[in-house]
């Protein structure tokens, strides 16, 4: 049993705020590691000395800042998933499209889990007024919107959307749902849009309950949501891609250089 410590009753706390402060501490500093299965219900109330519904409480507030996961009869664990680290720098560098990889499969397997995507829905579209905006379309320009969440090893940690102009897409694999080797931008550049930069902005905000289902995280864990467009050569802008991270499973690094 790890060293857990007790109930101080003359703390402001709520027990099970207590209980889960004594857990957090542990995995922070990794003696639950990734993967490891934390005490079971039984064990915490016996060496707490406090009811079934508090100690409740507690996994629930750690499930919800996103550090465990419970599987149905076999307990909780300690979340396993390493942050994907994401180099703004090299993410979209044209050798993965070359290599027939999308950014995010480069990004996931260099943490050495297996990447996904499902829950893939496609559809042509009016563009909305902010998307028409930064794509430099008329009011009600029909663009390719392209959904898609990812996941790493399994776990839920992004949903995005892209918005293409139906002119750049009409006719190519964008508008199906595998898009196919080095994705939507490989086929951009197809249809002769070699790309050039990308600008992106990123903010942060607690994520709607829609995301929350989308993404399997509690009320309490934060988002961050990144909108990046893309530009050809010509300076023409040929993407949007609005998406919602998991704030817990990404590291964002950039490059910037010192001018």
């Amino acid at each position: 049993m790890l060293d857990l410590g007790v109930i101080d009753r003359t703390d402001d706390r709520p027990p099970y705020r207590q209980i889960a402060a004594q857990l957090r501490r542990h995995i922070s500093a990794g003696t639950l590691a990734p993967g490891e299965k934390l005490p079971s219900e039984s064990e915490l109330i016996e060496h707490f000395g406090v009811a079934r519904m508090t100690v409740r409480q507690a996994l629930q507030e750690l499930r919800g800042e996103g550090l465990v996961v419970a599987e149905h009869g076999k307990g909780v664990f300690v979340r396993s998933a390493p942050p994907v680290r994401r180099l703004a720098s090299d993410r979209f560098a044209r050798a993965h499209r070359q290599d027939g990889k999308a950014a995010f499969l480069v990004e996931a397997e260099a943490t050495g889990r297996k990447a996904t995507v499902d829950q893939i829905s496609v559809s042509t579209e009016a563009a909305p007024a902010e998307v028409a905006e930064r794509l430099h379309l008329e009011e009600g320009a029909r663009v390719v919107v392209r959904s898609r969440r990812y996941l790493s090893a399994g776990v839920p940690v992004e949903i995005a959307t892209s918005y293409i102009p139906e002119s750049i897409a009409a006719g190519t694999a964008i508008t199906s749902t595998d898009s196919g080797p080095g994705g939507i931008y490989a086929r951009i550049e197809e249809q002769g849009h070699e790309l050039a930069h990308f600008t992106e902005e990123v903010t942060a905000r607690m994520p709607t309950p829609e995301e929350r289902k989308a993404l399997q995280i509690g009320a309490g864990v934060p988002v961050m949501t990144l909108i990046r467009t893309a530009y050809d050569t010509d300076e023409t802008p040929v993407e949007v891609c609005d998406t919602v991270k998991v704030s817990h499973a990404y590291v964002l690094e950039y490059d910037v250089p010192a001018r």
